[in-house]
């Protein structure tokens, strides 16, 4: 799965990066914490920055090929933990960084603890996708809901994703998580459209990556996104795409 996760999953488009330095201030003097790492995505983006990067991820195998993944930077470490068990060993770090991952962290514990590993003047800053659609462009949902409904009907995960203008209008706050209180200051918040193209296999193995097909028995899931793989060669020209809005919300800690 680790390897699956890392050949479909979306990465985080270059103008994102750009932005976060924008804002923060940070540079290849600045460590960086960045937590539940997965494979490295955007911890490569953070590395080519020039910036110490403690990575953090608790699954053993997603972990270790981050580290292969990452072997060629030398100003990266990855350890394996969840934030809320973490050593931080009386570390301190000027930027902490979580792409798509901070709603796994406790959230109990989580912004008093990001808050207690930052230095006075640090930033958070999560970074995520969201899946859109736009009203003139076929949708791999939308063509393939009869598939949905016949192999596993009733699944509230199931659902046409938001249009591309109503997700843009959601630009305050922390987005889906809960919220810091005054531990950090406003959220700045940034928007980049991206797209994803896959053959039919390729979204197939996309839909396997992702939780509401991974937590299907087996012997439903592999009919399902074999249908949807069919569906889009035969209908789709082999060719569907996956369009996100990636996100930046970037905020100071407060003192």
């Amino acid at each position: 799965m680790p390897e699956l996760y890392d050949r479909v999953r979306p990465g985080y488009p270059d103008g994102l990066f750009t932005d976060l330095v924008a804002v923060t201030g940070m540079d290849d003097r600045s460590s960086v914490l960045e937590v539940g790492c997965g494979t490295g995505q955007a911890t490569r983006s953070l590395a080519a920055l020039g910036c110490v990067v403690t990575a953090i991820e608790p699954g053993v195998d997603m972990a270790e090929l981050a580290r292969r993944r990452l072997a060629s930077f030398r100003t990266v470490d990855v350890e394996t933990s969840t934030f809320e068990e973490w050593d931080d060993r009386g570390r301190r770090f000027d930027v902490l960084v979580a792409a798509s991952s901070w709603h796994w962290v406790d959230p109990s514990i989580s912004w008093q603890r990001a808050h207690d590993v930052l230095r006075p003047g640090g930033w958070m800053a999560l970074l995520g996708h969201v899946v859109v659609r736009r009203p003139d462009e076929p949708e791999v949902y939308g063509e393939t809901a009869d598939l949905h409904a016949r192999f596993c009907p009733g699944n509230p995960d199931w659902g046409h994703p938001p249009l591309e203008e109503d997700v843009r209008s959601t630009d305050e706050g922390w987005g889906q998580v809960d919220d810091p209180g005054g531990l950090f200051g406003p959220a700045i918040v940034r928007w980049y459209p991206t797209v994803q193209w896959f053959d039919g296999n390729g979204f197939a193995d996309h839909l396997r990556s992702l939780s509401p097909y991974r937590k299907l028995d087996r012997d439903v899931r592999d009919p399902l996104l074999d249908a949807v793989a069919e569906r889009i060669r035969t209908r789709m020209g082999d060719r569907a795409s996956r369009h996100y809005l990636s996100v930046l919300r970037v905020g100071q800690r407060a003192e």
